[in-house]
Order: structure tokens, then sequence, then C-alpha cells
């Protein structure tokens, strides 16, 4: 990195901030919005890694386990979530490459608004179209595996908000390691403590409902988690990104 960092107006591609609205932040964050999910959907490959992955590995489950409609319903709940979070993994490691690559990340520092604001942007993206797609082709997947119809509305509240709990925690990783060349490692070792409590409540709350108990608690432990995320993962994303650009 070098050390005289150029001024804004010095930067090149600096015209993708002019369309920001100087009304407040809220329509600056929805014009970064739109900015990188117009980005994102130029690259379907992103949006279909996380659903073919999900569904070859749901596919090989019974195949390894057996038919038995007992056994796959039993643990239909923890193998949903298990895969969920690992497809979820699979594509937090490319938040904010794309940025530190093309120098935009560069033009997110020098701008009047704040970091984590701009940053959340592209979370809230990532969100979209993999955890909400997940959560949206969900029952399908859940009829692979014999889950019972009462579980599937909760197995698709729980993955909306916890898709979300784990986009933000992923973020956070990825801007702290945004400049490492090979910070899959590291990141996968950052994450993967911090969505046990996640994934401990979605399983609890498919299984409850499948089970036919009410499953509200469960649910609204990921609501407060997910509420929590969205006032403090922003900060810590900022913090991340700045820690990373100085590095």
């Amino acid at each position: 990195m070098p050390s005289n960092r150029p001024t804004s107006r010095d930067l090149p591609g600096d015209n993708a901030w002019e369309g920001a609205p100087s009304s407040g932040a809220l329509a600056y964050l929805g014009s970064q919005f739109n900015r990188h999910l117009r980005a994102s959907l130029r690259r379907p490959g992103e949006l279909l890694n996380p659903l073919v992955f999900f569904l070859m590995v749901v596919t090989l489950f019974p195949l390894g386990l057996g038919p038995a409609p007992e056994q796959l319903s039993a643990m239909a709940p923890g193998i949903l979530w298990v895969v969920a979070l690992l497809a979820n993994l699979t594509v937090s490691g490319r938040l904010f490459v794309a940025d530190f690559e093309d120098g935009s990340l560069e033009q997110m520092l020098l701008a009047r608004h704040s970091l984590a604001l701009t940053a959340m942007a592209e979370v809230m993206v990532h969100w979209l179209l993999s955890g909400v797609t997940l959560a949206l082709v969900s029952p399908l997947f859940a009829a692979m595996l014999n889950l019972p119809s009462a579980g599937i509305p909760v197995l698709m509240v729980s993955l909306l908000l916890g898709s979300l709990c784990l986009s933000l925690i992923g973020a956070i990783a990825a801007a702290l390691t945004v400049s490492l060349r090979r910070g899959g490692l590291l990141m996968s070792l950052l994450i993967i403590p911090l969505n046990v409590p996640i994934l401990i409540f979605g399983v609890a709350a498919v299984s409850e409902a499948a089970n036919g108990y009410n499953a509200s608690a469960w649910l609204a432990l990921l609501g407060a988690f997910a509420c929590g995320g969205l006032v403090l993962a922003p900060l810590a994303i900022g913090a991340g990104l700045r820690i990373s650009m100085d590095t």
C-alpha cells in the first residue's frame, strides 16, 4: 500500500460517487445498494453457487444415510442448517474483494459518508442474493429430506433471520482479511466459532416446530441477534476495513 494516499478528485472512477444524492445518508445507502446489486447481477455465478452447493450436499445425505424417511426427518433440521452455514462460508470470503482490487475501498475511505454505512450496502446485497434466496427455496430442500410440513415455515423464517446474522459475521471477518492473499483459512477460524450460537438456535427452532412445539422463543433469539448485529456489525466492519487498508 503506497504511503501517499490519492485525493478523492485524483482517483479514477470517482464518478461512481456522483450519483449519491446530497439529501442524506439514507439516500446515499440506497444508491450504493443499487450499485452493488447491479454489479452482483452481472455475475450470476455468485447467486447460483450457494444454491448449487446446497443442492449437491442435500442430495448426498440421503445417499449416505439411506432412504429411511424417519431417519432423514429426524436429522433434517441439523442437515439443512449446517449446509446453510457452509454455503454462506463459500461466498462470504468474496465480500469487499472486488472493491479492494479495483480501488473502490480507497474511495470509500475518502467519501464524506461513513465507511460503515457504505460497506453495509454491499453486505445487504450479499444477504439478499444468498440468504434470502436460500430461504425462499428451502422448502424444496426440506421436502428432499422429508422434513414435516409444520417445520417448513419456521425453517424459512429461521433462515431469513439466521442468514442475516451469518452475513454480518462473515462481513466482519471479510473486512479484516480482505487485504490478505490467502485469508480463507483465517476467515473460517474467525467465523465458525461465532456462528455456533446461530446454528444452535436455528436447528432448535426447526426441530421444535417439526415436532409440533412452539418455536417462537428460538426465533426471538435469532431476531435479537439479527437486530444487535445490524447495530454493532457496521461499526466493526468499518473498523476492519480501515485496519486492512492501513496494513
